[in-house]
């Protein structure tokens, strides 16, 4: 899981119609350029900023909750990438698959010759014990029956019910050596100082508490592809000083929210300087804890839905850069998706004061002559709003939200310590309410798991990693249950269509916009950047798309 509730808790693509994509295997494509010359100096490093870590505690281990960034991004790799613009798998590790036409297994056949950084070989015996590890350590892959090596170059999954997004899902796990983390006494404590990976910068150069270097792994699969001398991480205690640093020219790329950001970065440099703000994220929501009176009834939380003035949050809040979400829930990146039928008559997602007033007058929740508002047992209705004091824009909206909730007579405290300790209220079901990012795929049924099935709610005190508001509905649960072992497109399509009128009519958080997946660069040192008209992948720094950038920059000339 994250550091924060910013990322998205599942970046998995759960693809659904799979089609011949899934039961045929695909080549990798090449991307030109010559290796990278010249000493590995610190002015050739692509350097990036973190605005939500104040300090780096030294943690290469990938099956930690805490590991460092670049750990799943660059020192270790996937079977598989899926590029959420386009839609597509690109094979990595592995070299291509085989799905069972039932959607009960998936067979992967791992790349030639790709060796860790130690040098020695990949095998299926790895990815065999990456899999028991992760399930030991944090859990996950619950359909997952068995995975075992067919030969050193094969591996099969099997999963224990027809599970059509579990293709994808198993093959975006980073892997690890079983050589290596065999020997470890205890691999969940471990900080895995000195990383053995495949991917292209494993080598630990300089550690410090506010930075930290890697360089490049000398036994790489794709030599032709490490154009870059190294890669420099900058930590930060929030988006101010990341985007300072980003304005002056001091990191490359940034992928932390930036206010206006043409003027404040782009006119200064417009030949060298670009961002590209795509919302293929998921929907960021506001969660509200449905184990506490009176968000356990809906009612309410549609009532306070419409007292929140989307225009302005997408306009002020998120400086424009996104759309008001609807009462699907879904964001932008599934508008294929999307009933219009169902959008045409949403309304608990569009401003009516009045309507809100007159759903709680009705429902019991009455005004005192103060004109503040007490629940069924007398007790004021008022609440907290957790966000993380990192987060400039999501705290922006907090702010607006609280605001229009005084039209209700509903006082809302916007609350916002460090996230560590905002998550930590997520993940333990203590919180009143809070701003999170929606797990994210390339199909809905990733979304609508995360915040309306039973099978992953957590009772309260025990840890979440998802629907940190804890609802669960089995009419939802059911539907998801026949979408995941659902091949048929049109059939799928269908599921999905019930899942958006559920989703309407239980309302189990409450959406607020289509979530900006940030990215912004220089190419005055390095280029080669995705971008609108060259989307291989996002410009986020933090997700399973990072390691086809790290392939692709090279050099300014």
């Amino acid at each position: 899981m994250p550091k924060n509730p910013k990322r998205p808790l599942t970046v998995v693509a759960a693809t659904l119609a799979i089609g011949a994509l899934a039961l045929t295997g695909c080549s990798a494509s090449s991307t030109s350029g010559g290796a990278a010359n010249g000493a590995e100096t610190s002015n050739e490093l692509l350097t990036i900023p973190r605005e939500d870590t104040a300090t780096f505690t030294s943690n290469f281990n990938p099956f930690s909750p805490n590991a460092l960034p670049m750990t799943q991004q660059s020192v270790f790799e996937p079977l598989l990438i899926v590029n959420p613009v386009k839609g597509e798998p690109v094979p990595w590790l592995g070299a291509s698959w085989v799905a069972d036409d039932d959607a009960r297994g998936v067979t992967f056949t791992l790349r030639e010759g790709v060796k860790w950084s130690d040098g020695k070989p990949l095998t299926a015996d790895d990815v065999v014990y990456t899999f028991k590890l992760q399930k030991e350590i944090l859990g996950g892959f619950d359909y997952l029956d068995k995975v075992s090596a067919v030969d050193a170059g094969t591996v099969r999954f099997d999963f224990d019910k027809p599970y059509a997004p579990g293709l994808f899902e198993v093959g975006q796990q980073v892997i690890a050596p079983k050589h290596v983390w065999s020997k470890i006494a205890d691999p969940a404590k471990a900080t895995n100082d000195t990383p053995v990976g495949t991917g292209p910068y494993t080598q630990v150069s300089r550690f410090q508490t506010q930075s930290f270097e890697l360089l490049k792994n000398p036994t790489y699969w794709q030599p032709e592809k490490q154009q870059l001398a190294g890669i420099r991480m900058l930590a930060f205690a929030g988006n101010s000083g990341a985007n300072l640093a980003l304005q002056n020219g001091d990191v490359d790329w940034s992928d932390q929210f930036i206010p206006n950001v043409q003027k404040t970065f782009v006119d200064k440099d417009p030949e060298h300087r670009h961002f590209w703000y795509p919302t293929t994220g998921g929907t960021i929501n506001w969660q509200l804890n449905t184990t506490k009176a009176p968000f356990n009834d809906p009612v309410v939380r549609k009532a306070l839905s419409m007292a929140v003035d989307r225009d302005q949050v997408a306009t002020l809040g998120m400086s424009g850069y996104t759309q008001p979400a609807d009462c699907t829930g879904l964001s932008d990146a599934y508008s294929s998706w999307r009933d219009q039928s169902i959008v045409d008559k949403c309304e608990w997602t569009k401003l009516d004061v009045d309507k809100a007033n007159q759903m709680l007058d009705e429902a019991g929740y009455t005004k005192g002559a103060d004109g503040l508002r007490t629940l069924k047992d007398g007790k004021p209705f008022q609440f907290k709003f957790s966000v993380g004091s990192a987060s400039s824009d999501w705290l922006s909206v907090a702010q607006i939200i609280s605001k229009n909730m005084e039209e209700l007579g509903v006082k809302v405290e916007v609350n916002s310590p460090d996230w560590s300790q905002v998550v930590s209220g997520y993940t333990d079901g203590s919180f009143d309410s809070g701003i999170v990012w929606s797990n994210a795929g390339a199909t809905p049924v990733e979304f609508y798991r995360g915040v309306m099935s039973e099978e992953v709610v957590k009772p309260v005190g025990k840890t979440a990693n998802e629907n940190y508001h804890r609802f669960g509905d089995p009419e939802a649960t059911a539907t998801l249950e026949k979408l995941v072992a659902t091949a048929d497109p049109a059939g799928q399509k269908a599921l999905v269509g019930d899942l958006q009128e559920r989703f309407d009519e239980v309302a189990p958080v409450i959406p607020l916009f289509s979530g900006p997946v940030w990215g912004a660069y220089t190419d005055e040192r390095f280029t080669g950047w995705p971008s609108s008209d060259n989307p291989y992948a996002t410009l986020s720094a933090r997700s399973t798309t990072t390691v086809l950038v790290l392939t692709s920059l090279a050099p300014a000339q």
